[in-house]
Formats: C-alpha cells, structure tokens, sequence
C-alpha cells in the first residue's frame, strides 16, 4: 500500500507549497516524502517547462537540478522540426539514436515519427525511468539501452541500408570535478576524438552544446571539409538556452540560425563579413520617427552584426556597442525596438535637461564603464517604468540614449 498512498498524497498535494509538505512527514508515515516532494516539485516545474508531461498522470520527475538542466519542451520541439526538415518524406523510415539520454526530454520529442528510436544511458536508475515514462507518453516501440553511448557504439556498424540514421548527443558540460567547461573538446563525452566515427555511422549528427561555447571554434573542432552545415542558436524569451551543430556528409556552406521564440533569423557567415568593425558608425537621430534597435539574444551570441546592418538597412552605434539606429521602426528586426527620445552625456547639464521629472527606469548598458548598479546610483534613478536609457559609447564618448518602446518592440 505504501506505493498507493504515496502516489495518492503526490495527487492531493501536488499544486502546495514543497517547504511547506516538508514539515508533515511524521503525519504521513505510510508515505515516502522525499520521493513525494521530488515528484510534486518536478511537476511543479513540468507545467511550465514541460506542459504536455505535466497533463499525463504517472509521469516520474527526477530531482530539482536534472529539472533545471534538462531540455523544455520548447527547445525539444525546435529540434524535432529540424529533423523533419532534414528526413523528409524519409522520417518515417529513418533510424534515430541517442547516445546520451538522460532524462529522455529531447528524445521522447525528436524520436516522434521516427521508423525507429534507440535511447542509450549507463545510469540504470535513470534508464528505469526512461522505460516508464516513455510508455505513458506513447512511445512503447522505444528500444532502451542500459550502456555507455560511446561503448555501444563502437560495437556498431551501420546496417546495409539507405534508410537514414540519425544520432543525437548531449555532452556533459561539466568536468570530473563538477566544473563547466569552456571548451567542446572538454566535455564528456569528448565527442571531437571520434567524429569520424560518428560520421562513418550516421548520415545525420546532431549535438547539443551549452550556449556558453564559442560556436565558431565548436565549428571548426567539428568540422572536416565542410560536413558542419548548420548551426542553431536557440533563445526562449531573449536567454540563449542551446547551441546545436548539424553534422551532415558532403560539403556545405554553413547556415547560422538564431532562434528567440518565432523570430528567426538565418545567415551564411562564408558569404558575409559577419562583425560589425568595418561598418561605418551612424548617426544617432532624435526625430518622431528616430528608432533604436535592439539584436535579440540569439542574434548577439551569432555576432552577425554585419549580416543584420545589411538586410535591414541599420547601422551600429559604434563598433562595440552591437546598438543600432534606423530613422524609422524596421519591421521583422529581429529584437525589440525603442523611439529616441533624447541622447545625453554625462554632463550635469544635460543631465539635468534629460532626467528632468524621471524618476525611474529601465537601464542597460552596452560598451560602457559603469555597471547597472552604478549607473543608476549616480542618476538616482528606481528601476521600472516606461523610459529604457541605453548606456553605451559613441563617437569615443560615454552617452546615454534615452528612449520609450514602439509599438512593433517584442517584449
């Protein structure tokens, strides 16, 4: 009975406060707290993160931090659209196969509609899971592998077909010692010591990488002729949450996707300048219809300044301050974008002039020597409201670009 009622108790208490069911384990003594709080914490989580888990009963969580690590939903589904891109009318009966499965997020998504779907993970405990949640979420034709991904795949060879294979990877970011790498090379698994293998055995390689990673040397550690085509940098709500690489034989002229939410924004980097150094500097105009404009998160960690000041006609502020001015709103920018209503230096004066009245607002800098913190100390400025002052450099000098929001700004 011990498993009903704790069951039964994740039921009834899943929407409380966990801190607070934590103090009522000896009023339950037929209940496994520990295990009920992990679940109703996890579907706690799940309902945003996760939404179509969240609606299946029985669904078993792991504990908090696996919840923040693993993929949403959102990010899960981008992935799944490419691969249908990529196969075609080939998907249904195309292979995909998971060497680092974990919690079996990105799988349980990306394995949809595949002929056949192989989830690899050495932790049993974590495998358990996999085999339970994957029959609650329709997919019994799942095959789970308790191995090593590496191990296993080494004892593989491709099967004599042209039915397409397709292995998805998930490299752990962090060292022996529980410290986050900076470099691909270092992850775990190391997979730049066996690309040729995992190109030998798959016509499609997908790997998921943390944002942080520099996606130009994650590239070119990856790359062997030209196999890299696409890189896709995914943003949820302006915060850049994976950067992907696309592995793919022959040779390609590298495709950068940068993702925030429905915006996108693509570029070929080989066939542009994709900084903004050599640009020339605009400037910055104070009219009813003088609009700064601001790259989204994605766009920003792409660094395809020279891309985005081209095709959409802008120019930057300055060649480090990735702002960029327009003398009318842009529709489709990829970012949010603000009226100008005044430009001010630091100078008591024109500070004075500017600020008069304000008594709050939303402050960033850009290209600047002062932190938020300080910045808004000196103006005696409260956070919020509807002004956003930009501090950034122009022309060699410290300004600040005092603005409201437009009407085509996303939020």
């Amino acid at each position: 009975m011990k498993e009903i009622d704790t069951h039964t108790f994740i039921t009834l208490h899943r929407g409380d406060d966990v801190r607070r069911l934590a103090f009522m384990a000896d009023k339950f003594p037929n209940v496994n707290m520990s295990y009920a709080l992990v679940q109703i914490q996890g579907w706690q989580m799940a309902r945003s993160k996760l939404p179509t888990w969240a609606t299946i009963d029985g669904i078993v969580y792991p504990p908090h931090l696996n919840m923040e690590q693993c993929s949403s939903e959102v990010t899960a589904i981008y992935k799944q659209r490419i691969l249908a891109r990529l196969l075609g009318s080939f998907l249904d009966q195309s292979t995909l196969i998971d060497l680092t499965g974990g919690f079996g997020v990105d799988f349980s998504f990306m394995s949809r509609g595949f002929r056949k779907s192989i989830y690899v993970e050495r932790d049993p405990a974590l495998c358990a899971v996999a085999r339970h949640n994957f029959e609650l979420l329709g997919l019994p034709h799942a095959e789970v592998i308790c191995d090593d991904g590496v191990e296993w795949l080494h004892r593989q060879s491709k099967p004599d077909t042209a039915a397409p294979i397709v292995i998805y990877m998930d490299p752990a970011r962090r060292d022996a010692h529980g410290q986050k790498v900076v470099a691909l090379g270092d992850c775990t698994p190391d997979v730049v010591a066996f690309r040729d293998e995992l190109m030998r055995k798959a016509d499609y390689v997908i790997l998921k990488l943390s944002p942080m990673l520099d996606w130009h040397a994650a590239v070119a550690a990856m790359d062997t002729g030209g196999n890299v085509s696409e890189v896709h940098i995914i943003a949820v709500g302006n915060e850049c949450k994976e950067l992907l690489l696309v592995l793919a034989h022959g040779r390609h002229d590298l495709r950068v996707v940068c993702s925030n939410d429905a915006d996108i924004f693509a570029f070929h980097p080989r066939l542009t300048n994709a900084g903004s150094g050599n640009l020339p500097t605009a400037t910055i105009s104070v009219s009813p219809t003088g609009t700064l404009l601001v790259p989204n998160a994605a766009v920003m960690k792409s660094g395809c300044f020279a891309e985005l000041a081209m095709r959409f006609d802008v120019r930057p502020i300055d060649a480090n301050s990735h702002l960029f001015v327009s003398p009318h709103t842009v529709p489709n920018f990829p970012g949010r974008q603000f009226r100008i209503l005044a430009v001010s230096t630091l100078g008591k004066r024109e500070l004075r002039q500017n600020l008069h009245g304000l008594r709050q607002a939303n402050i960033s800098v850009r290209n600047f020597p002062l932190s938020v913190a300080e910045l808004r100390k000196r103006l005696k400025l409260q956070d919020g409201g509807s002004v956003y002052i930009f501090a950034t450099t122009w022309q060699g000098r410290h300004v600040l670009v005092i603005t409201s929001k437009t009407s085509v700004s996303q939020d």
